[in-house]
């Protein structure tokens, strides 16, 4: 297996199997620091850099919870408009990471343009994660998903995924990588100006991912071990911020999930994860069934991120 240490981590396009079970073990090893709500010191000599151009709040305060949980620093911004980068003068990605890479060990980036922190990893001399790249890929989130749905089950393989929402989304790539590492096979729904394109399913097929695309959630909602959701009521991600009070719509009916669907149609033990937030596409009633996860999906993003963290700078191997 190749090692983590000092390893950007970018995509999961490349991940093998092996490696999500590594981070996974890991990820265990090291929760305890979570639950218990206790900062240990394993990483006591170490400084995250965050470096996020879009708006955040699970990805950007999970990834620097977990470098506290682990006793390091951490130190960045969260709106590129107070720095030179995002100000009159637009630094560029390599001049601001040429300057970044002095402030720490690790550089977590979220940025509106897609590509934008594998640009960054070709200048950076310390590891670059990747949260989130305009409508390009979101690694950490999809690890957190896959570590949710492996504790509940200890398995992947075998299940069966329903998503749900905007194919163009970042997330929906990184899962489609990642299911073609197990034995899981997919259904997705979206609207036709949201799905999946032809370039990218040729991809899903040459990864043997085995996978359709029905019309409606409802109609294969009785097949699904696990449902996956995203908005179609969406923010445009190639903008730096999208401000409130610019019109919204509705989910149709076709893209929602409601407490009736899942009482009526899923299996007893599927279980509902969501990246958040959310808009109407998951009724907030949804929250108090068994089947809703996304609460406990996004303590592990502290979980996961520990396990990456502790990784990457090699305080284990």
């Amino acid at each position: 297996m190749r090692s983590f240490l000092g390893r950007d981590i970018l995509s999961l396009k490349h991940f093998e199997r092996h490696e999500y079970m590594r981070i996974f073990q890991v990820a265990e090893e090291l929760e305890p620091h979570a639950r218990d709500r206790r900062n240990g010191d394993l990483l006591a000599h170490k400084t995250l850099v965050t470096a996020f151009y879009q708006p955040s709040t699970r990805t950007r305060l999970s990834t620097e919870a977990a470098m506290h949980r682990l006793g390091g620093h951490v130190v960045g911004f969260a709106d590129p408009r107070m720095t030179r980068a995002g100000d009159f003068y637009q630094e560029s990605i390599k001049d601001t990471v040429l300057m970044l890479e002095y402030y720490g060990d690790v550089i977590a980036m979220r940025h509106f343009q897609q590509g934008a922190p594998h640009e960054a990893a070709e200048w950076a001399s310390v590891p670059v994660i990747n949260c989130g790249d305009g409508w390009g890929e979101h690694p950490t989130q999809v690890l957190t998903d896959l570590f949710t749905i492996w504790r509940e089950r200890y398995t992947l393989d075998g299940l069966h995924f329903l998503l749900v929402g905007d194919m163009r989304m970042r997330t929906m790539h990184s899962i489609g990588y990642a299911m073609s590492r197990f034995g899981i096979s997919a259904s997705f729904v979206a609207p036709p100006e949201m799905s999946l394109t032809e370039e990218f399913k040729q991809e899903l097929r040459d990864l043997n991912l085995r996978f359709d695309e029905p019309e409606t959630a409802e109609e294969v909602l009785a097949d699904a071990d696990v449902i996956y959701m995203e908005p179609v009521v969406q923010a445009d991600y190639t903008r730096s911020r999208v401000e409130d009070g610019e019109e919204k719509g509705l989910t149709p009916p076709a893209y929602r999930v409601t407490r009736e669907m899942l009482r009526d149609k899923a299996k007893t033990d599927a279980i509902v994860l969501h990246s958040l937030p959310r808009m109407d596409e998951l009724p907030t009633d949804v929250d108090d069934t068994r089947h809703a996860r996304y609460w406990y999906e996004a303590y592990n993003g502290v979980v996961v991120r520990m396990a990456l963290l502790a990784l990457v700078l090699g305080a284990v191997e």
